[in-house]
């Protein structure tokens, strides 16, 4: 059974803020043998209030990477509401590696955005209301 994740990159390396993102790279891995079968970069569309989330639907992705507090409050809640699961990775590490840590369950679940002035409404998910995707076992 393969998946799809999607890195924001700059240089071929995690981008640290998901909105400024230019390109992306979309990665289809197995998740039996955890082996990458097909990596592309493509540019991203122009970044408008939720057109991200969309467009990542639209590519198929289950599963974004994102650099640590590198996404606004609403864009990590819209993502979740369009089914994509986000992960925190080390922003300015390759491609290669976070997709080796994500497919081995090693990269955290992002709780939070970097949104300052958050509400008490929104809340970080606690992992009980979650199910991980990327559960291997």
């Amino acid at each position: 059974m393969f998946i799809k994740i999607a890195i924001p990159v700059i240089d071929g390396r995690l981008h640290s803020h998901f909105g400024e993102s230019t390109d992306f790279a979309l990665v289809e891995a197995d998740r039996q043998s955890r082996a990458i079968v097909r990596t592309q970069t493509v540019e991203a569309p122009p970044h408008e209030p939720g057109s991200f989330p969309r467009w990542l639907r639209e590519q198929g992705v289950q599963v974004l990477i994102v650099g640590s507090n590198g996404i606004g409050q609403r864009a990590l809640d819209n993502l979740v509401h369009h089914g994509i699961e986000v992960r925190d990775g080390r922003s300015g590490e390759s491609v290669t590696v976070l997709i080796a840590e994500c497919l081995k369950g090693q990269l955290p679940q992002t709780r939070q955005g970097c949104n300052q002035q958050r509400s008490q409404a929104h809340k970080p998910q606690t992992a009980a209301s979650h199910e991980c995707r990327l559960h291997l076992k």
